[in-house]
């Protein structure tokens, strides 16, 4: 029992009494965030280093790795310690700096898919001008417009699910300070902030989804105009990688927030929460390297370089 009288923060439950399920959900969580950590990085610091990946798809794919990286650590580090140790407790203030930093990032995150779908579109269908089209500039503003949103959309929600009453009950039934969650302890009627989240998500997350969806499906049909194969390889093989990122991202969260009829149970809730949170930024990282070409070259010149280098200096 935890002695919680006079405690401001917040008790992050997670699976109470199911230590066993704790400890295997940590050792995934330790295994996707060291990928994830890794990966990430090798996102960011690659295209710095070599000059053929400096276009605006790695530009867009590197924001991304930055976004990534700091989602999952602003949660990952917590949750370890709450989960190897026995003291479960968080600061308000704590809370409050992770419940901001998960909201703006996820939102960040699907406005930046949307925006690299039009990159994508540019790229496929408007080859000749895609450099001119996706200037500096426009990536730099385009980037900038999506943090933007997702520091409005902060200020919006997380002040409010803060500030709503609790009549004391500092036992959040998570692993992290998550925001329907939160909602969840409130001891009040939470009707209208349901009702401010759920349309938040609907006019944040639907348009970029359906612009995402139009992007490709003007993507497909030039990719079947193409008549040699090669050409509808390479075209395919540019656009998939992001196709599957957005599939996985849109999917859960559609299911976590915008689904209609009842909601996820709370430790479905959990479980779904932690997957789009760690697992997913990891899966990025996997797609975006693994499965493309230009990444993986980049990274065997770069190894290659190493190697000479290390030889003239052995000679």
């Amino acid at each position: 029992m935890i002695n919680d009288s006079y405690f401001g923060g917040f008790i992050l439950l997670g699976f109470p009494g199911q230590p066993q399920l704790e400890m295997i959900i940590s050792g995934i969580v330790f295994f996707f965030y060291t990928i994830a950590l890794i990966g990430n990085i090798a996102i960011i610091l690659l295209p710095l280093l070599d000059e053929r990946l400096q276009v605006p798809m790695y530009f867009f794919l590197r924001n991304l790795a930055i976004l990534d990286l700091c989602y999952t650590t602003n949660i990952v580090p917590q949750m370890l310690v709450n989960i190897w140790g026995k003291d479960k407790k968080i600061s308000f203030s704590g809370c409050a700096f992770q419940l901001f930093i998960d909201v703006t990032l996820c939102t960040v995150e699907c406005m930046l898919l949307a925006v690299m779908s039009y990159d994508r579109y540019n790229a496929v269908c408007k080859p000749l001008h895609y450099m001119t089209i996706m200037n500096p500039q426009l990536c730099q503003g385009l980037v900038t417009m999506t943090w933007i949103i997702g520091i409005i959309n902060c200020m919006i929600l997380s002040p409010y699910a803060m500030s709503l009453p609790r009549c004391e009950n500092h036992h959040l039934d998570h692993y992290f300070c998550e925001i329907s969650a939160m909602v969840k302890i409130a001891c009040a009627d939470t009707t209208v902030m349901e009702e401010i989240l759920f349309a938040l998500c609907f006019f944040i997350f639907l348009p970029p989804l359906l612009l995402i969806l139009v992007s490709y499906g003007f993507i497909a049909v030039a990719v079947l105009k193409i008549k040699s194969s090669a050409g509808r390889q390479k075209a395919f093989g540019t656009c998939s990688s992001h196709l599957i990122v957005v599939s996985i991202f849109y999917g859960t969260v559609i299911y976590m927030y915008i689904q209609p009829g009842n909601s996820p149970s709370q430790d479905e809730g959990k479980l779904l929460s932690t997957f789009y949170s760690i697992v997913t930024p990891s899966l990025n990282t996997l797609i975006c390297t693994l499965r493309n070409k230009e990444f993986k070259g980049a990274m065997k010149r770069l190894i290659r370089k190493e190697k000479l280098s290390g030889e003239t200096i052995g000679h």
